[in-house]
């Protein structure tokens, strides 16, 4: 198997990204709190490491996205500080709802989730999209 380019990296990752995203919608449709959480952390993760991409940075662990996010991503000031908040939520509740057998989040607890990831995907493409304006 032939390594791919990274703009076929980029988008694979926002495509597994709008899958994410579009799973939690409807597990948090049907009342699967824990499962909706649990995918809105996925497409966040994909959109950090789509952008972690274009820095020519590959990513495999879960604590390297959330470290290396913040340190290309955040403290360069390419983009805003509430994404990295964004990233850390997420994976925290994430680890709960994957990992707590007792843990039950609120509906408005996931419900921002969704919103946050929303709006992190957003931010991720706007970002993509200044940055190869600019290539």
């Amino acid at each position: 198997m032939k390594p791919s380019a990274p703009g076929e990296e980029i988008e694979a990752e926002l495509r597994r990204a709008e899958k994410s995203l579009r799973a939690a919608r409807l597990l948090f449709q049907e009342g699967l709190l824990e499962d909706a959480l649990s995918r809105t952390y996925y497409a966040v993760l994909h959109a950090a490491r789509a952008a972690l991409l274009t820095e020519g940075i590959r990513v495999k662990s879960h604590k390297s996205v959330r470290r290396l996010f913040g340190q290309h991503l955040i403290k360069t000031g390419r983009l805003d500080s509430q994404y990295a908040a964004i990233l850390a939520e997420e994976q925290d509740d994430r680890y709960l709802a994957d990992y707590d057998a007792i843990f039950s989040p609120e509906k408005e607890q996931v419900n921002t989730r969704v919103k946050d990831a929303t709006r992190f995907l957003k931010a991720i493409k706007r970002y993509l999209s200044e940055r190869q304006k600019r290539s």
